[in-house]
């Protein structure tokens, strides 16, 4: 008999085991009418495929405990977001609330799956559970409480247990920020540059002159004159002028000191790449819808 495993309890020991499976846990769920009923929390994986069965959708408590359990097949993706478009608020009444001390029997995925579908007695201890709009029409046995749950990954026609297929097409695009970091710094400041004036400055100094005139009437010296008593000098001082220099400071300019932005445009290049699709055809195929038009016609029709 298979078990389900909420994926939160085995992702981390069997990481390898879900890389490329679709992860809905933290998408918002609405059913039919665009009725917004909770966020996916987690998501049931049997122990014999590995495979996502049924999605926890808790009411916003915060906790997979009382958490709606949605069949996988019953999703459309769209965005972020989960859609069970098929989904009524009556249905949705009728199912079992998930529990942290019970398993999820057959018995109980059962009577989940009848409320989904409806029911039609088969006899011969086989169910019958007619389509309402979610899936085909399907047998599933009835060995009892111990039985192993069909979840007919074989019936293509029957997508209920089925993840939908989903492919994401990736695109990068440049996210362009700025900035702030020291450019460099400017130091003003001021020193002394020297160099050498030559001023023409007029001065006067006096000179001795001395004139010698011949006395041509000799006449005699009077009183009691002897040439023989000493010699007499006669002192003259002579003054001139000198050079005194002296340096005074003038305000001859003035530097007022500030800074201002300047925007200029820079041109940054790098590569980007984004994924485009590629169908490949084999034989006699052909190819209809999006799939068969070109990105530059789908870019045309998005606008």
């Amino acid at each position: 008999m298979s078990h389900l495993h909420r994926l939160s309890e085995i992702s981390s020991r069997h990481t390898d085991d879900f890389q490329g499976t679709y992860n809905p846990v933290g998408s918002t769920a609405y059913i039919g009418g665009g009725q917004r009923i909770g966020t996916v929390r987690d998501v049931l994986v049997d122990d014999d495929q590995g495979k996502i069965r049924y999605l926890l959708v808790d009411t916003d408590g915060g906790s997979t405990e009382g958490a709606y359990i949605v069949p996988i097949g019953l999703v459309r993706l769209e965005d972020d977001s989960v859609y069970f478009d098929e989904l009524t608020s009556g249905q949705l009444a009728g199912l079992h609330r998930y529990s942290h001390d019970e398993d999820y029997t057959f018995d109980v995925q059962s009577s989940d799956e009848r409320v989904l579908r409806g029911e039609a007695s088969a006899g011969d201890g086989e169910r019958v559970l007619q389509g309402t709009g979610v899936g085909t029409a399907s047998t599933v046995a009835d060995t009892g409480t111990q039985a192993r749950y069909d979840y007919r990954d074989e019936d293509t026609a029957d997508r209920m247990f089925k993840t939908p297929e989903r492919l994401r097409l990736l695109e990068e695009r440049l996210s362009v920020n700025k900035e702030r970091y020291l450019a460099g710094q400017v130091q003003i400041g001021k020193h002394v540059e020297t160099h050498t004036e030559t001023v023409n400055v007029p001065v006067q100094r006096e000179e001795i002159v001395i004139e010698r005139h011949a006395v041509t009437d000799a006449r005699p010296v009077d009183g009691d004159v002897s040439l023989s008593s000493g010699s007499e000098t006669v002192r003259v001082e002579l003054e001139a002028e000198r050079v005194d220099v002296q340096k005074q400071a003038f305000v001859t300019e003035e530097v007022e000191i500030g800074k201002r932005a300047v925007t200029e445009q820079q041109t940054v290049t790098e590569t980007v790449g984004r994924e485009v699709l590629d169908v490949n055809q084999t034989g006699e195929v052909r190819v209809t819808g999006d799939a068969a038009l070109t990105d530059d016609e789908l870019r045309r029709n998005d606008k």
